[in-house]
């Protein structure tokens, strides 16, 4: 300033002046605001003897300054002349108060400043941004170096501190970016947790994400200048009423490119809120180990290991080769339970190459087995998104982050609503056939938010597009596009239409279809109820959606006829199916009946989209397909499938069945035996398959009974107990076993729906042997993080089961399966 502002009144025309200039705002006026207050404040002191500073701490000790903020001040002083101290101290409250500013003073030796510090965690962190302001620097300079080296000597007991007060905090106040009110100061994700996080790095034990951070911080600053400018008064509260002022005070079209900037401020301080207490939890944790040790990496996937409870990426990896390895590495975390290492997202968002479009099938499935991890789910996705990679995969993504809703009844942002909406999609897999169909349509049912027009309309051609995009079939497709543009349509006929009018069910069989999407569109429409908020769902529009449901498909009729079902029960949509038999199966088969086999076939295929048969000539990655042919006898499914468990070999798709065998009788091999072709679509949770001399090696010695594979199984459970590998599918629904009704006039189907586990197979094929169930086909699919199985089982003699036996088999299944 040219002139100092020697009197208030001095002072109070200059900070009017500043405060109305047009030309100066955000970070420049709030420094000299600071600056024209120093001298005011400098002025009112004087020239006091020696052991007395003026000390400005907290937010104005960082030289930033809102209209209305509070004077942080502290007269220190070395306690020889307590007289002329108060004296001074009234010198220069008075005229604060007497200008209506609010003031937080104290009056302080050194030593009483560091007892109140000790007590007191606020009083810590202001004197963490001490700024000296007239009187005895000196004594001021003495106390900062004190109290930072004090700061840092404490770290490991006043961090964990901090840290609870910031949880007890956000408990109080609420996630500052998904209030339609937030209050920037206290929510999560605002200005205080900013002030926590300067106060970490000035530990100097652990440090905050720096990109962004600053930008976020005063972009916060900024909005809460406005509000102070605009309401005349002191707050951090941004009510409804006061945000079209706000907005345009800063310039802004409305209120929600408003609330869209400060929750895009709040999610970066959130996030660099996340990473940085991990860290420092990670540190503490080293420090109090009595001795340095070795920290393990677990493997998970390919590429990618498990080393102090987070994810990180494999010395192996090689991510500017590997356009995969994002998705394979979220899918390991989210299913592990653990956070993704901000390091290795940052170095995957900077080298890893673009998906081809459409996607491979591994992305595909990764991807799906990401959204199928629960409530874990929700903050790797966030990881993905703070470094840019969902926008890489989805970029009509972009469109909906951050999205404010301005209805009460929604508790979200629009891009966390759809994530919640794939949480609460997560406990009703079992109920539908193809899980993975749900999970993605619960991620983009909203998707056209933000688009002019009706966004169900807007989001069916964005899902379309998305969904050829991820490489799904053009029937997947079509369903996918149904699911988004009829989200509402159950909920909203339901509750506004008479059910018992005809022409009502009518009209919703006319848009859903078929029955596979009903089961489809009915779980949707609960999941995204619950994820919408309390207020949204409820038992008496439960109970209507229920009742339509079942109206329409009563209405629906047609129900395939057995031998079609037959062919398609289990696998809706041929997920994952290897396929047609073809000649070198059947040359397989030949060869089971001439050796009386084992015999195996490992050949690589270009995987072709959910849906479709293999395109060789098709992009993607290579996938690997087992062939094994022999004669039938008991334990063959459990022999084969624990074989591939103990290789840690994945099996996205399996189809068991006899081979007709050229001018004889079905399957029949010369000695009378049946022969079995079982098909395969594995996959390496790491490394490479073993070869099939390996492998048929050891399946002999599974059906001979030298393979312990139950023990070896259970060792590598043990072994594993506990860490993050056991803990898959802590939050996943209770697996479901059901016998299919009309399923086959020739056998029982039984369905299995899980979550997919090392061994899982091998348990069923188990349990099914050990109820003397003999298992004559088997349809077997992998969808993400499930299974959606169908066995066709009979008696020895060749007969369907009777239903009591039936139901002791299906209970007999949940047991082995721990349902």
């Amino acid at each position: 300033m040219t002139t100092e502002p020697d009197t208030p009144g001095n002072y109070a025309a200059a900070r009017l002046r500043l405060l109305t200039e047009e030309e100066r705002s955000g970070p420049p006026r709030r420094a000299a605001l600071a600056e024209l207050t120093d001298a005011w404040l400098a002025g009112l002191l004087g020239e006091p003897a020696r052991g007395v500073a003026l000390v400005a701490v907290g937010g104005y000790g960082r030289g930033e300054l809102s209209p209305r903020s509070d004077l942080d001040l502290l007269l220190l002083h070395d306690g020889r002349d307590p007289r002329a101290v108060a004296t001074l101290a009234d010198r220069v409250w008075y005229p604060v108060w007497d200008l209506g500013i609010a003031l937080d003073h104290s009056v302080r030796t050194p030593r009483e400043a560091r007892r109140a510090a000790a007590d007191d965690l606020r009083v810590q962190l202001g004197l963490l941004d001490a700024r000296h302001l007239a009187g005895d620097a000196e004594l001021t300079a003495a106390l900062r170096a004190e109290h930072l080296a004090r700061w840092r000597a404490d770290a490991r007991r006043r961090l964990p501190e901090l840290h609870e007060s910031v949880r007890e905090r956000a408990g109080r106040h609420g996630e500052l970016r998904f209030l339609l009110e937030p209050d920037l100061k206290e929510a999560r994700g605002g200005l205080r947790d900013a002030t926590a996080l300067r106060a970490v790095a000035a530990s100097w034990l652990a440090d905050a994400p720096r990109e962004g951070l600053e930008e976020a911080r005063h972009t916060l600053l900024d909005v809460r200048d406005a509000l102070h400018l605009t309401t005349g008064r002191s707050g951090d509260r941004l009510t409804l009423q006061e945000q079209d002022q706000v907005a345009e005070a800063l310039g802004l079209p409305d209120a929600d490119a408003l609330l869209r900037r400060v929750y895009e401020a709040a999610r970066v301080i959130s996030y660099a809120g996340d990473v940085t207490w991990r860290e420092v939890g990670r540190v503490l944790r080293s420090r109090a180990a009595r001795a340095p040790r070795a920290v393990p990496r677990t493997p998970l996937a390919e590429g990618v290991v498990e080393q102090d409870g987070e994810v990180v990426l494999a010395r192996t990896a090689r991510p500017e080769r590997d356009p995969v390895l994002p998705l394979r590495a979220a899918a390991a975390a989210a299913q592990a339970g653990l956070p993704l290492a901000r390091p290795a997202v940052r170095r995957m968002a900077a080298c890893v190459p673009p998906l081809p479009v459409p996607w491979p099938t591994e992305a595909r499935e990764a991807f799906v087995t990401l959204l199928g991890a629960g409530e874990a789910t929700v903050g790797v996705w966030e990881a993905l998104d703070a470094e840019g990679l969902v926008t890489a995969l989805l970029p009509d993504w972009e469109r909906v982050r951050c999205r404010p809703q301005r209805n009460a009844v929604h508790r979200w942002t629009v891009d966390r609503h759809l994530i919640e909406t794939v949480v609460r999609a997560r406990s009703r897999v079992r109920r539908v056939g193809r899980p993975d169909l749900l999970l993605v349509a619960a991620l983009l049912h909203d998707i056209g938010k933000g688009l002019p027009g009706d966004h169900s309309v807007t989001g069916e051609a964005v899902a379309r597009d998305l969904a050829a995009r991820m490489g799904f079939g053009a029937a997947d497709t079509a369903v996918l596009a149904a699911l988004v543009r009829h989200h509402l349509l159950l909920v909203e006929t339901a509750t506004r239409r008479d059910l018992d009018d005809p022409a009502t069910v009518r009209t919703v069989v006319e848009a859903v279809g078929d029955t596979g999407t009903l089961e489809l569109l009915h779980a949707l429409t609960e999941a995204d109820a619950l994820a919408t908020g309390p207020a949204a769902w409820s038992t008496w529009r439960a109970g209507l959606v229920a009742d339509l449901v079942e109206r329409t498909r009563a209405a629906s009729a047609g129900e395939p006829a057995a031998g079609e079902r037959e062919e398609h029960l289990g696998r809706p949509g041929r997920p994952g199916h290897p396929g047609r038999p073809d000649p070198a199966a059947e040359r397989l088969a030949r060869e089971a009946r001439r050796t009386g086999g084992p015999v195996l076939a490992l050949r690589t295929r270009a995987e072709a989209p959910v849906g479709e048969d293999p395109d060789p000539a098709g992009p993607g990655p290579v996938g690997a397909e087992l062939h094994i042919a022999l004669p039938d006898r008991p334990g063959v499914l459990p022999a084969a499938a624990g074989v591939l468990a103990l290789h840690r070999l994945t099996v996205r798709a399996a189809d068991l069945r006899t081979v007709e065998a050229p001018g004889g009788n079905p399957g029949q091999s010369p000695d009378g035996a049946p022969v079995l072709l079982l098909s395969w679509r594995i996959a390496a949770e790491y490394g490479s398959p073993p070869g099939p001399d390996r492998l048929r090696a050891d399946l002999v010695r599974a059906l001979d009974g030298s393979l312990d594979v139950p023990g070896r199984l259970a060792e590598r459970e043990a072994a594993h107990r506990g860490a993050p590998r056991a803990r898959r599918g802590g939050g996943a629904p209770p697996p479901r076993v059901t016998v299919a009704p009309t399923g086959s006039r020739l056998a029982t189907v039984i369905e299995v729906r899980a979550q997919d586990a090392p061994g899982l197979l091998y348990r069923v094929g188990r349990a099914l042997e050990e109820a003397g169930a003999a298992v004559r086909s088997a349809r077997v699919s992998t969808l993400g993080a499930d299974v959606v199985d169908a066995f066709y089982v009979t008696t020895p003699d060749g007969a369907p089961l009777p239903p009591v036996e039936a139901a002791e088999l299906v209970r007999e299944l949940e047991r082995a399966l721990g349902g």
